[in-house]
């Protein structure tokens, strides 16, 4: 008794101690002064630190047991045995502690405090853990009991502020314990994270309180519910504490066996604790748009659209909008769109669909955190939709990649802590998709956006639009497809495909005046009156009989009415004429055209003059000063470019364009004009005539915007029903260019096991837009007989095996597969028509290769479907073969071009030896590849050959693009082994084409040649530098860089350089992650 009653004594001395460090404590902060807290009346991050060392040095129950065993942390405990069982030494200490803690349980107060042996501990304001301490929890009691003596001597107001604080303390006592903690406990801690606990941790916080802060609004309900949580715990405390089988108490060694073994059990932390904080802000935010998107009533979803509201912010930052249209606002709050249905939605040209697409883009990202794909139809268009959202990825912390020409990797990189946007064009998209399929993850993909919808009834890009959009609606029900077009006709058709919603609004922004000019009279477009028109007006220009027969449009007399003050687009129907036209304005222009920001238009030149190193097109340098330039395919990108940015600016007031500008980027005008209503030979289709004219009104400038058609007398009645008949309808392309297009589909669907039987097939084109629209295809075949002849060639040229007649059930479900050539024709995107030839171009080139250069590599990556598009010119085939040197024009002799055979064209004689006629025409294409390759200027070589410059750099775009296709279809066969290191690095070597320095810069979207070399010359040398460069800095340092450019370059150089960063951070966890199935 004497023993017990010392102990009780001494145990009775040590929760003194205790109780009055603790309501020092609370004196300690109840006194700090109002300059030390902070705005929400809580401990800064310092004080809390403090508080927390003073709370564990106070709280120190069992210290006594601790002190017995002096161990450092370092030490190794086991010593020479392999578990603490085989360690004698060791288990006589524990039995030596389990005595001494039998004797000082058996008193009546000791018992009643080891039935509350736990720890009770806030994490992060709604996790709760326990951990095996009598200190903690007695310390917490003793706090509770604190603030029940200082709420009945304080105001409510002083209760509610101390309690706060008090409960920060204890918060922050415990928050960088988690990491400390075994992963048993962590592991125990996770089931106390549930809905029912989360819930009730909330009635002591609220929702929007910063981790590492814990208010309690209800001051009156701590106690009862810390006593239920208590409750609760002392039951699961036991439970771990006794056998389950007799309710014997465990001895201390049991209870360290069953702990540690506990700890062997559970898996090691993935999520590091650092990163969640830095980034909770955002991610509470985004936790409460989850929830209001997640809804699906018609209310206002708020902040913005459940987004942050940091978007709106960025909007009108980037782009300069502070509010939405009411349409907008409608397509966005659809019901349809909320519950995550398919939508297809139509509008006239320049009225905002594409902003509504980034914003259910940007909910896909942030809110549901699951990948999004943006197809658009053209190069140009992707690398400028990368360069605009770039900004809004870095600020929002997702990931923007371009996959256009030879930019892109598949399957693309497995991202675990960040979403990607992918922006693709056509044919990137489609081989994306077949990525994903292959490697099980399509339901990765959340959302999927098509600009220009109506391209599905465009030739074979329609052909691969229909396929990709195919195999996303048959292998993932989960992902939302959202379709945007201004020409669209028949909806009910791709509803049907898409299984989508259909919105649809008149809506523009600035009113749009249609005028028809037939002579020298202009008619007011008219749907209403009988013939389509209403005369409008004459033109009131004066003509000298000169100028009639130069000008009989009465050109310049419609475009001096709108420039220079304003802007006009004019189309011509011809690239030559685009050029002829700019020339004849200028010829016929007031002088006084040329003092108009003549200072800019000189910086212009002297850009063009530095893209082209040191030459410039004659026409241009003749049309610049007046503020007028052509634009079409003949230009190069870095031409195209400068000129569309100095459209764009002011500088240019007139562009003479063909239609692919209606489709290209966006450049409005205040007046559009089209000079005829023929494309080349063939007369204007509805759809082409409405993207034209829709270039009219420039929103935030204009108030209105006219376009004017002129048209010959002749020509009336074809364009009174051109302006007045309905869209064209938009039908499937996957039969059209003899089958080529199902023939493609079918052979992709059985390699990637899509669908490898007869019926499978069926019902996967059933579901197709062909499958919809099967009764216009065909009207006496059916389906099932159109994918049996589609079959036959695949299998004639052995790219498939396997039965495929039907004379019984049985052989309906017949298994299709692909043999090696087949998986590598798909897996390459090699033109059915071509895979052979490739197949034995490659096998002839390992007999005899020429490795000496380059010129022989390059021959078999030129573009199959680009030798019809150039004629030789025999004397500059034979006078470039002579200049070059003897290993070079070996490769003539081995590719089968013989040295005679351009002796005798070149001099006009016949040729009595048969030759390879595709064989000689292709290798003209490569000799000028091979030329641009090794001299890296294009003005230099267009002029050796007399080609136009843009048809160079298409030719060079097309072979890098094929050889990143060639080097895919040898990685699937063995044979081919020794061309995949040589095809890696020739794809990178043409897809820039420039000096080994400047490629870095050009990865860079929007860097091309002529600004990559500026930057290099301002010391801008690598990623990393631009990355970091200052926009300012920028402007002050690059010539003609405006302040909008270069903020564009930096946000998309910082999105490649934490792209790859990411990309190098997921490799390195996924080499130290350890493997599930480890023996």
């Amino acid at each position: 008794m004497d023993l017990d009653q010392a102990d009780e004594s001494e145990d009775d001395n040590q929760w003194a101690c205790i109780r009055k460090r603790v309501r020092e404590i609370k004196a300690s902060v109840e006194s700090l002064p109002p300059s030390k807290k902070t705005h929400d009346n809580h401990l800064s991050v310092p004080e809390i630190t403090l508080k927390k060392e003073e709370m564990q040095s106070a709280a120190s129950v069992t210290q006594d047991y601790m002190d017995q065993v002096d161990c450092d942390s370092q030490e190794d405990l086991f010593g020479d045995y392999d578990s603490f069982g085989d360690d004698s030494w060791l288990l006589a200490q524990f039995e030596d502690a389990e005595r001494k803690h039998s004797v000082c349980t058996s008193s009546p107060k000791n018992k009643e405090r080891q039935a509350t042996s736990f720890s009770l501990t806030f994490q992060n304001s709604d996790t709760l853990h326990l951990q095996n301490d009598e200190n903690k929890i007695h310390k917490l009691t003793e706090d509770v009991e604190s603030i029940k003596d200082s709420c009945r001597t304080r105001s409510n107001i002083a209760t509610e502020q101390f309690c706060s604080k008090t409960l920060s303390v204890l918060h922050a006592a415990n928050i960088d314990e988690l990491d400390e903690l075994p992963c048993s406990q962590l592991a125990h801690m996770e089931e106390f994270n549930s809905p029912l606990v989360k819930h009730e941790s909330k009635e002591l916080e609220t929702e929007a309180n910063l981790p590492l802060n814990c208010i309690v609004d209800d001051l009156s309900s701590i106690p009862s519910v810390l006593n239920k949580r208590i409750e609760n715990l002392n039951v699961q405390n036991q439970s771990r504490t006794t056998n389950p089988g007799t309710c014997k108490q465990l001895s201390l060694k049991d209870q360290m066996k069953n702990a540690m073994a506990e700890n062997a059990k559970s898996p090691s932390p993935q999520i590091s604790r650092s990163k969640l904080l830095k980034e909770i802000i955002l991610s509470e935010e985004i936790n409460v748009a989850v929830k209001t998107i997640e809804a699906t009533s018609d209310i206002d979803m708020g902040p913005f659209y459940g987004l942050p509201s940091k978007v709106t912010d960025l909007i009108f930052q980037f782009k300069g909008i502070k509010e939405l249209y009411e349409w907008q606002h409608t397509c966005l709050t659809l019901k349809s769109v909320q519950e995550r249905k398919n939508l297809i939605y139509s509008l006239p040209t320049s009225g905002g669909k594409t902003l509504v697409a980034e914003i259910l883009i940007m909910q896909e990202l942030l809110c549901r955190k699951r990948d999004a794909l943006f197809i658009l139809p053209y190069v140009a268009i992707v690398q400028e939709k990368v360069r605009d959202l770039s900004a809004f990825g870095i600020e929002c912390n997702f990931l923007v990649e371009e996959y256009a020409g030879s930019k892109g990797r598949f399957p693309p990189i497995k991202r675990r802590k960040k979403n990607s946007l992918l922006i693709a064009t056509i044919e990137k998209a489609h081989s994306l998709v077949n990525s994903l399929i292959e490697t099980e993850r399509i339901n990765s993909l959340g959302l999927v956006v098509v600009d220009e919808l109506h391209m599905l009834g465009e030739g074979s890009r329609g052909a691969v639009l229909e396929m990709a959009l195919s195999k996303i609606l048959y292998t993932c029900k989960t992902t939302q497809i959202i379709g945007m077009s201004a020409t669209l006709s028949n909806v009910t058709d791709l509803q049907q495909f898409l299984k989508a919603e259909h919105y649809t609004s008149n809506f523009r922004p600035i009113q749009l005046k249609e005028y028809v000019k037939i002579r020298d009279s202009i008619y007011k477009v008219d749907n209403k009156s009988e013939d389509s028109f209403t005369f409008a007006r004459l033109l009131n220009y004066k003509y000298s009989s000169e100028m009639e027969k130069i000008d009989p449009d009465h050109l310049i007399a419609l475009v001096t009415e709108v420039i220079p003050k304003h802007s006009c687009l004019l189309f011509c129907p011809t690239k030559k004429n685009c050029e002829n036209v700019s020339k004849m304005l200028c010829k016929y222009l007031s002088k006084s055209f040329l003092s108009v920001k003549e200072k800019e238009k000189c910086a212009l030149i002297e850009e063009l003059k530095n893209i082209g190193n040191g030459m410039i097109c004659p026409v241009l340098r003749g049309t610049v000063p007046y503020g007028l330039a052509y634009h079409h395919s003949g230009l190069t990108n870095d031409e195209r470019k400068v000129i569309e940015q100095a459209y764009s600016a002011g500088i240019l007031c007139l562009l003479t364009c063909t239609s692919t500008l209606a489709a290209g980027v966006n450049l409005p005008a205040r007046r559009v004009i089209l000079r005829s209503p023929y494309v080349a030979r063939d007369f204007l289709k509805r759809n082409q005539y409405k993207q034209m004219v829709g270039r009219a009104g420039r929103a935030g400038i204009d108030t209105e915007g006219e376009s004017i058609l002129i048209t010959q007398e002749q020509d009336k009645k074809l364009v009174a029903d051109l302006i007045s008949r309905p869209m064209e309808c938009c039908y499937s392309n996957l039969i059209q260019g003899s089958e080529k297009g199902i023939k493609d589909l079918l052979l992709s669907l059985i390699g990637l096991k899509v669908a490898q039987t007869l019926d499978k097939i069926v019902e996967f084109m059933e579901g197709t837009l062909l499958g919809v629209q099967w009764q216009h295809h065909f009207k006496e075949k059916s389906l099932f007989e159109v994918i049996e002849q589609a079959l036959q060639p695949l299998m004639e040229k052995s790219l498939i095996k396997g039965r495929r007649s039907r004379s019984s059930e049985d052989e309906m479900c017949c298994q299709l597969e692909v043999t090696k050539l087949g998986l590598a024709t798909y897996k390459g995107s090699i033109d059915l028509a071509y895979c052979d030839t490739l197949n034995m171009d490659l096998k002839k080139g390992l007999e005899g290769l020429v490795l000496d250069n380059y010129f022989h590599l390059i021959y078999l990556v030129t573009p199959y479907d680009m030798v019809s598009q150039c004629t030789p010119d025999w004397m500059i085939y034979f006078t470039q073969f002579h200049q070059l040197d003897l290993i070079e024009q070996n490769v003539f002799a081995t590719v089968g071009v013989p040295e005679s055979f351009l002796t005798k064209k070149a001099s006009g004689q016949a040729v009595k030896k048969a030759v390879n006629g595709f064989v000689i025409r292709r290798f003209y294409l490569s000799l000028v590849l091979y030329l641009l390759f090794k001299e890296m200027n294009m003005w230099a070589v267009a002029q050796k050959f007399n080609l136009p410059r843009g048809f160079m750099q298409n030719l060079l775009s097309s072979a890098a693009a094929f050889s990143s296709s060639v080097l895919h279809f040898c990685e699937e066969l063995e044979e081919f082994w020794a061309y995949r290191a040589l095809f890696t690095d020739l794809t990178q070597k043409l897809s820039y084409c420039v000096k080994p320095e400047l490629i870095p810069l050009m990865e860079v979207s929007g860097v091309l040649e002529a600004r990559a070399r500026q930057l290099y010359n301002a010391g801008y040398k690598s990623l990393s530098y631009l990355a970091n460069a200052s926009p300012e800095t920028l402007v002050k340092s690059i010539e003609h860089m405006s302040r909008r450019q270069a903020n564009q370059i930096v946000s998309s150089a910082k999105m490649l350089l934490n792209e790859k960063a990411e990309a190098l951070l997921e490799e390195v966890e996924e080499l130290m992650r350890l493997p599930t199935d480890l023996p």
